[in-house]
């Protein structure tokens, strides 16, 4: 016989509005598993008193040191029993998702029966760092559950400061606007740093995330240490096929209102079609037999909007690659910093391009821990050291792409500026 539910009024009000609540399915969940039932009853004491009762602490499965996040309730009666015995332990594992997210529906199915057999039955794909959160297991279950998971061929995934589980775009699989093989990157970077995820040694997290185009989808820019953002280095390519079929859809209005006036550099223009210019950085295409796009990539910024709009009609270039960024992070010590760049373009096609990627993280996490302070990211680091110094750590020269915010200043003094220039060129000789 179930157990007796607890009594939840706050809960319940959040089944009471417009949108499906998530206490609805713990609800549905708790039918089956007296498991459930006490976590609502500590939750709804949570709500109660605003405060949370999870606390810390340490649990792990064999070969591994991190990768299990540990929950004991703070809850206890006045005997200082758990109030609530069955939710007494609500550990959560990470466990690390195939690059681009690809599941079929058989591993799903399993990885559900395991959960259902040795945990609460609550899985959220995916977590905050991209991990498959297998959430709410007992101590006693988590080796368990895990010899089960791990043969169905995952690894745990990173907790604790040590380099975490990366995410990747569904990318060259499905769409059109990949840059490069982001899968195949993902793979690469994360096989050739699972001892700094398995045994956390360093001053704090460290995240690569990898996205197949400037649009970003996977948001590394702001939340990733090293983010590998896909882009292209020539001109934008054009369709004129299917940009006379956008033309003649959306028309005029729709192509000022939404695509020329929103770019952010006023890199197109719509001009007569015998006023178009050519040249080596013009991109053009007719959208009617008197109308024409012309593109002056040299301003294009790579923003992806107007690609987005006129997906087809206009697309990245064939010069296709990668560029790397530094530095991304949520709210901590300085608040919300994106990356910046350290990379402006690197080719990622053969085996030599992937072995510069993962050697340029590995010097990057050997300076983040020989340098960081305890709780200190990447981006916060770079802040307190200055990025010169960590540009010279890491064995890259200064490029004008990884300014951030251009000077204010009008007046620059040029004292000494002819021996700078003659170091720059005697380093450039000796390379």
């Amino acid at each position: 016989m179930a157990k007796k539910m607890h009594e939840t009024p706050m809960l319940d009000e959040l089944e009471t509005g417009p949108w499906p609540s998530f206490i609805t399915g713990l609800k549905q969940v708790a039918k089956e598993k007296d498991y459930m039932v006490d976590v609502l009853g500590q939750l709804e004491t949570s709500y109660k008193d605003r405060k949370g009762y999870w606390k810390g602490g340490t649990i792990s499965v064999f070969g591994y040191g991190g990768g299990v996040i540990p929950r004991f309730t703070e809850l206890k009666d006045e005997n200082g029993q758990p109030k609530f015995p069955d939710a007494a332990e609500f550990h959560t594992l990470r466990v690390m998702p195939p690059p681009g997210m690809h599941y079929n529906t058989d591993v799903l199915r399993k990885m559900a029966d395991i959960w259902e057999r040795h945990g609460s039955g609550l899985i959220a794909f995916h977590g905050q760092s991209g991990d498959i959160m297998f959430q709410g297991v007992t101590s006693a279950n988590v080796q368990p559950a895990w010899d089960e998971i791990n043969e169905l061929g995952f690894d745990l995934g990173g907790a604790g400061p040590a380099v975490r589980t990366s995410m990747s775009c569904v990318g060259a699989a499905r769409c059109e606007q990949s840059c490069y093989d982001e899968g195949r990157a993902h793979r690469t970077v994360i096989n050739s740093f699972l001892d700094d995820i398995h045994r956390p040694a360093l001053p704090y997290k460290f995240k690569f995330k990898f996205s197949g185009c400037p649009n970003d989808c996977m948001n590394s820019v702001q939340r990733a240490d090293m983010a590998i953002i896909g882009t292209w280095r020539d001109n934008m390519r054009t369709d004129e096929e299917l940009a006379r079929k956008w033309f003649a859809k959306h028309g005029m209005h729709e192509l000022v209102s939404d695509v020329i006036s929103r770019c952010p550099t006023k890199t197109i223009q719509i001009k007569p079609i015998d006023q178009v210019k050519s040249g080596p950085t013009i991109s053009s295409v007719k959208l009617d037999d008197q109308n024409a796009l012309e593109i002056e990539n040299r301003d294009c910024v790579r923003c992806m909007h107007c690609i987005n709009v006129m997906t087809g009609a206009l697309a990245p270039g064939k010069d296709k690659g990668a560029t790397v960024l530094v530095g991304g992070k949520r709210t901590l010590k300085i608040g919300d910093l994106m990356g910046t760049v350290i990379v402006p373009f690197m080719k990622l096609e053969s085996d030599e391009d992937f072995e510069k990627l993962v050697d340029l993280g590995q010097r990057t996490i050997e300076f983040f821990a020989d340098n960081a302070l305890e709780h200190e990211r990447t981006g916060e680091m770079i802040e307190r050291i200055g990025l010169v110094n960590f540009l010279e750590g890491i064995g890259l020269e200064v490029d004008p792409n990884m300014v951030s915010t251009p000077r204010t200043n009008p007046f620059v003094r040029t004292d000494g500026w002819d021996e700078e220039v003659a170091k720059i060129n005697a380093r450039k000789s000796a390379a």
